[in-house]
């Protein structure tokens, strides 16, 4: 099992959801009232939009256990080299590779969440039961 809880992953779900579906600004002569604009300025990428760096905060929050075992899962959801009967290896190697850029290392995978979330099934864990707020 992986050392962090379910729950933590689920918000780094979340919000890797939220960064990954950003799209570059469209429309930079839209409305005040966000409501006029049909709300599709909340995917656009902005400099004032704080999302990443909550996500970035929130895994660097993270004590080293918990960023080696995100690490694990992505690695494992990638299922390109490794299998849960080799969830002990996969623990170690990311406890070999770990240093203090966790979250830039993260945050530049588009798929994320994807990985995260079949790391996560791999365990028979899923996200489904959390309600996924503000941690």
């Amino acid at each position: 099992m992986p050392d962090i809880s379910t729950e933590k992953v689920c918000f780094i779900i979340a919000k890797a959801h939220e960064v990954f579906a950003k799209v570059g600004i469209d429309d930079p002569d839209s409305g005040s009232n966000a409501t006029d604009d049909g709300m599709v300025d909340i995917l656009e990428d902005s400099a004032d939009d704080l999302t990443t760096e909550e996500l970035r905060q929130f895994i660097d929050a993270l004590n080293e256990d918990e960023q080696i075992a995100v690490v694990a899962l992505v690695w494992l959801g990638r299922d390109d080299e490794y299998t849960l009967d080799e969830w002990d290896q996969i623990v170690a190697e990311a406890r070999r590779a770990h240093n203090d850029q966790t979250a830039a290392y993260l945050l530049g995978m588009p798929l994320l969440a994807d990985h995260l979330e079949a790391g996560l099934s791999a365990h028979d864990l899923h996200c489904d039961e959390f309600e996924i707020g503000r941690m």
